[in-house]
Formats: C-alpha cells, sequence, structure tokens
C-alpha cells in the first residue's frame, strides 16, 4: 500500500513522502491515526492544499515538545523497588512505570514514547530516552534504588549490588573464600 505521510516518521520518512508500507500498517495504523493518507491523484491535491497548515500544525507540536524537553532534558528521578541482595529486581520497571514516574513529576508523557528495548530488572542508573515528538528526543536518569538513603548513595557512585555495599562491614571475616583456603599451599597427598 503507497501512502502520503502527513507527518514524520521514525525510520519511514518526512512530511509529504509517498512510501509503501504493509497493508496492515497502514489500514490500522497509519490511516485511523491520521498520520497519512492514501496515495491516489485525489488525495495528492488535497494534501498540497493542506500541507502549509499540517507544517505550521507541526511545528507548534515541536516548539510544545521542546519547551518539555528543555525541562526534562538531563533531569535524574528516583525509583524505590524492592530488591535481592544482588541487585536483581523482585519485578521490573517498564514503560508504564516511568510514564506514571514522570506524571507524578509534573510532566505528561505517554507510555508509547518511552523508548525502552526490555524492562528493567536491577538497580542502578539507567539512561532511558523519551521521544517527545518525532524531532525532539531527550534523555533521563533513573536511580533505581532499595531505599531512598541507597538511591542517594548510587547517586554519589557507589555500586550496591554485592553484599558488602548492603552489609557494609559488618560482613564476618570468616566467610571469606580466602579463609577457607591458602592458595599457595601444597596439595596433600591421599592415601
Amino acid at each position: 500500500m503507497d501512502v502520503i505521510l502527513l507527518e514524520r516518521i521514525a525510520r519511514l520518512g518526512q512530511m509529504g513522502d509517498i512510501v509503501k508500507v504493509k497493508d496492515g500498517f497502514g489500514r490500522n495504523y497509519l490511516l485511523p491515526k491520521g498520520k497519512a493518507l492514501r496515495a491516489n491523484e485525489a488525495n495528492k491535491k488535497k494534501f498540497e492544499g493542506q500541507r502549509a497548515q499540517l507544517e505550521a500544525r507541526n511545528l507548534e507540536r515541536k516548539s510544545e515538545a521542546q519547551q518539555v524537553a528543555d525541562q526534562l532534558d538531563g533531569k535524574t528521578f528516583v525509583v524505590v523497588r524492592s530488591a535481592g541482595e544482588t541487585g536483581q529486581l523482585y519485578g521490573s520497571v517498564s514503560t508504564r512505570d516511568i510514564a506514571d514516574i514522570l506524571a507524578a513529576e509534573g510532566f505528561t508523557v505517554a507510555r508509547n514514547q518511552v523508548e525502552l528495548n526490555q524492562p528493567i530488572k536491577t538497580i542502578g542508573l539507567t539512561n532511558v530516552a523519551i521521544a517527545l515528538h518525532a524531532e525532539v528526543e531527550v534523555t533521563i536518569t533513573l536511580n533505581i534504588a532499595r531505599t531512598a538513603d541507597e538511591a542517594e548513595r548510587q547517586s554519589k557512585g557507589e555500586t550496591l549490588t554485592t553484599a558488602e555495599a548492603i552489609y557494609g562491614d559488618d560482613i564476618n571475616e570468616n566467610a571469606r573464600p580466602d579463609a577457607f583456603f591458602d592458595p599457595n599451599a601444597e596439595e596433600e597427598d591421599e592415601i
């Protein structure tokens, strides 16, 4: 199916481009969402007549997204989740969670604007890209920790995925591997 794009779409083309897409993608996504028109002579004339209005609307959306991007770019958000001693989360942090966290801070971001290839399943600092507009993308940092205190320690550069980081120096010295064997000792012959 050939369509005329009414806005820039990533990995597809710019506004006004005539591109070939799969039938299902065109019928189920592009056409109902108003992102494209079928490429025929009548729609080509219609598009040329509306081109100035579409470009003005696109520029307005881009400027609104840029204003939000200026406030959001580079910010760090703390996410408190329960996790095991090795830093593995018992759940995960998904695009829905990130959109909810941003909404709680006063930013309106939809789930589909959060670009996350797979859910986050470990504690630590993670950079996440947010596409506010087809031409405006920002990066935020998520500080995922077990407690607010650990989040503060992580923000200073400390790694909290080991037992020493969790319990401090209180770990019993006899539990260390070097206490069980001497690497310099010679092997005893067994009879």
